[in-house]
Formats: C-alpha cells, sequence, structure tokens
C-alpha cells in the first residue's frame, strides 16, 4: 500500500490560494500589496519551516502522547461539546504563547520573522521559522497536559493554523460585527502594524475574547504601516533568521554581569539597545538603497524558487520511502537554494561560489549513489576548465547579479 503524507497536498493548495489572492488584487487594482523581493523572502522562510518540519513534527506527537499518557490531569471524552472547548483553549495557550513571544527577547528572536515584512498578504502566513515551531510546539504541550488526547490536539492544531493563514491579507475590509468575536484581516493586520497605537495588541488567532479580557485589543482605525518600528535592511535569508540573536548575543557582550545578561535574554525587545542592529548591519553589509535599486534579473531566481517548491512537495509527499541519506540531500540541496535566492537579491558576489557548491554537492551525491565516489574530482575540473574558458564568473556576475536602477 503505497504511503503518501497527505500534507504535500497543502503545498499546491498553498499557492493556489496566492494566486486567488494576487487575482483578486489585480481585479481591484491594488497589486501595491506584493513587493516581489519581499514575496520571494516570505516564501523562501515558509519553505524553510515546512521542510525542517517534517523532522520534527512527529517528535512532537510521541512528546504528546507521553504526556498524556502519564501526567494528564484528566481523561478528557472525544464528544461534540469537547472540540468547542479544544478550540478554546487551543487559542487560549496560543495567546500567551503569541504574547510571550512579543514580551521576552529569546522568544521575540524566533518570532521576529514573522513580523518582518513590510507587506500584508497570504505569503507573509508562510513567513514562519523552525525556531518559532519549536517553541509553539512546546507551548502547545499544555493542552495533552490538560488531558485532550493527542489525535484531537492535532486535528485541532491543523484546523487552527488554517485559519490564521486566512487572516494574513488586505483585500478583505472590516467584517463588522464578526469582528466582536473573530480575529479577521483587518484586526491581525494590526498585529502586524508597526503604528504606536497599534503596537502589541490583537494576539488572540481565532478569537477576540482574550485580548478583550486581558486588555490588548485593538481595532483599525487609521490604516496601518506593516512591518518592524526598526525595519530590517536586507532580504538575505540568513539575516532574516539570525540577526536579532546576534543583536541579542552583542547585547551581553557589553556586559560582564550575569544578573544584566539574563535581564537582557529573558527582558523585553523594547530595552535591548537599538543602535546594535545599526552597528551589525554596518558590520555584515553594504547595502544598496531600496529607493534606487531593484533585483532586475527575476526568471533565473523564479526557477529557483519553483525547484525548491517541487522539491519541497517531493520530499514530503515521500518522506516514509526516502532513506537519511536522500532525506539530508534533499534538505541540503533546498538550504542552499534558498540562500541563494537572498544572496542574489542581495546582490552578494559570493553567490557565484555558491552556485558552485550547489553542483558540485549535487554531483558528489550523484557519483556516490552509484558507488562512483572516486570519479567526483572528474566534474570538478571539468567546471574549473569551462570556469577558465569561457570566463562564466565573468558572464554570471553580468547577467545574473544585476540592479536596473529606478
Amino acid at each position: 500500500m503505497i504511503k503518501i503524507n497527505y500534507e504535500a497536498f497543502a503545498i499546491p493548495a498553498f499557492l493556489l490560494f496566492l494566486l486567488l489572492e494576487y487575482l483578486l488584487a489585480k481585479r481591484k487594482k491594488r497589486l501595491g500589496v506584493f513587493k516581489y523581493e519581499s514575496s520571494i523572502s516570505n516564501l523562501s522562510i515558509g519553505i524553510a519551516e515546512r521542510l525542517l518540519n517534517l523532522f520534527i513534527a512527529a517528535t512532537f506527537y510521541s512528546l504528546y502522547c507521553w504526556i498524556y499518557a502519564n501526567y494528564a490531569l484528566f481523561k478528557i471524552p472525544n464528544t461534540w461539546w469537547v472540540w468547542v472547548l479544544l478550540i478554546l483553549v487551543t487559542d487560549l495557550v496560543w495567546y500567551w504563547y503569541h504574547r510571550l513571544g512579543h514580551q521576552i527577547n529569546f522568544l521575540w528572536a524566533a518570532h521576529i520573522v514573522h513580523h518582518q515584512s513590510e507587506e500584508f498578504n497570504y505569503t507573509v502566513a508562510a513567513r514562519i521559522t523552525v525556531f518559532q515551531s519549536l517553541i509553539r510546539n512546546i507551548f502547545w504541550c499544555a493542552i495533552p497536559f490538560l488531558g485532550f488526547h493527542p489525535n484531537m490536539v492535532i486535528i485541532i492544531l491543523i484546523v487552527h493554523g488554517a485559519y490564521s493563514f486566512f487572516t494574513h491579507t488586505q483585500l478583505i475590509g472590516k467584517l463588522g460585527w464578526l469582528e466582536h468575536i473573530l480575529i479577521t484581516p483587518s484586526l491581525h493586520g494590526i498585529h502586524h502594524a508597526s503604528d504606536t497605537k497599534y503596537l502589541d495588541k490583537n494576539f488572540g488567532d481565532v478569537f477576540t475574547f482574550w485580548d478583550k479580557i486581558f486588555g490588548t485589543f485593538q481595532k483599525e482605525e487609521e490604516p496601518p504601516q506593516y512591518g518592524l518600528t526598526h525595519p530590517i535592511k536586507s532580504y538575505s535569508f540568513l539575516w532574516q533568521h539570525f540577526h536579532y540573536y546576534l543583536e541579542i548575543i552583542e547585547a551581553c557582550k557589553q556586559t560582564t554581569s550575569l544578573r544584566n545578561r539574563l535581564k537582557i535574554i529573558f527582558g523585553s525587545p523594547a530595552l535591548l539597545d537599538q543602535e546594535i542592529r545599526p552597528t551589525l548591519e554596518k558590520r555584515y553589509f553594504q547595502h544598496r538603497s531600496a529607493d534606487i535599486y531593484r533585483f532586475k534579473f527575476r526568471k533565473y531566481l523564479n526557477i529557483q524558487v519553483i525547484c525548491a517548491i517541487l522539491l519541497l512537495t517531493f520530499i514530503t509527499a515521500a518522506y516514509a520511502y526516502l532513506g537519511v541519506d536522500d532525506k539530508l540531500f534533499i534538505t541540503t540541496l533546498i538550504l542552499l537554494t534558498l540562500i541563494n535566492c537572498g544572496a542574489l537579491m542581495e546582490q552578494k558576489r559570493w553567490v557565484y561560489y555558491l552556485e558552485y557548491t550547489r553542483i558540485m554537492a549535487a554531483l558528489a551525491f550523484l557519483l556516490w549513489k552509484n558507488d562512483h565516489i572516486e570519479l567526483v574530482l572528474l566534474p570538478v575540473i571539468i567546471l574549473i576548465i569551462i570556469d577558465e574558458v569561457f570566463n562564466i564568473k565573468s558572464i554570471y556576475t553580468n547577467y545574473v547579479l544585476r540592479y536596473e536602477e529606478l
């Protein structure tokens, strides 16, 4: 019997809704809700999370089962009214996970990536890192601990996650009386805003109850400005994932007191020295102004993203049939491709050598799978000769690493 991981079907479904949102934006003449580089960046982060989540999902399900079997406070039956209770409990756990994620630095380091985008559309819903996924799965452990069966927990988490996807759009306006009960796109857009009056509001994912009870509810009044109060200046895949961790480390280096370091790690993001990020950006980046230049050679980038999506769909669907070596190779290849996409948009010169690394990794893997690893030096020599004869590096630099001036 063929065992297909049906999570693979969620990927084309996600892309279908992206297309529908784009077509609707085009019809409403609101294509300004999309920005090419930002959308590619959002998709890249989502691809990485879905990919790495394949390796941790089963572990957390096993953890839920262990907690339920050994430490559950109650044994809650599977009846219709329990599902109502379960969605309420799930959203309450989410509320506190989400709120603490904005109030504690080491949690914010994982969650900040979701708020980096200055656009607000369905691509932003994909902007979840594996670090955030790990942390929220730990919070979900509270649900089987209360006594809800792990199978019920998994089902409700799928429903809960699917609902939150549809709240990431500007094309659906206010929904009247529903906003007294449910988190709508308008209300969730407030949560993604950088306006002072909208900061740290609307932490609920499905219901507005918790924000109203705990004093964090805010309806939309003026149109929000999306993104961070201090925007990052890079589309780099690596920088977007790790910059806040580097900021925490840099802040800890500035003090020798253990107490102060703990206050930094567990303290509020609002209290972190705001001059650290510009200092790190000067150290690691030399930026082009986004107002002057934009990435020009998009077809090559599009092909890479499409290939990453196809590989993700394949490894998700065939996960049960692939060996450890196959999984690790596909994972490495996808991650290198995503890093490559960010480097292309940043016009990093070292991306050329990353291309070489990808090619050599693929050739080495194929030769190893066919028991010819001793031949791996042959394609290396051939590539070096071709590069020298046809000056591939110069061609790549001139035609792939290319910006156009606005």
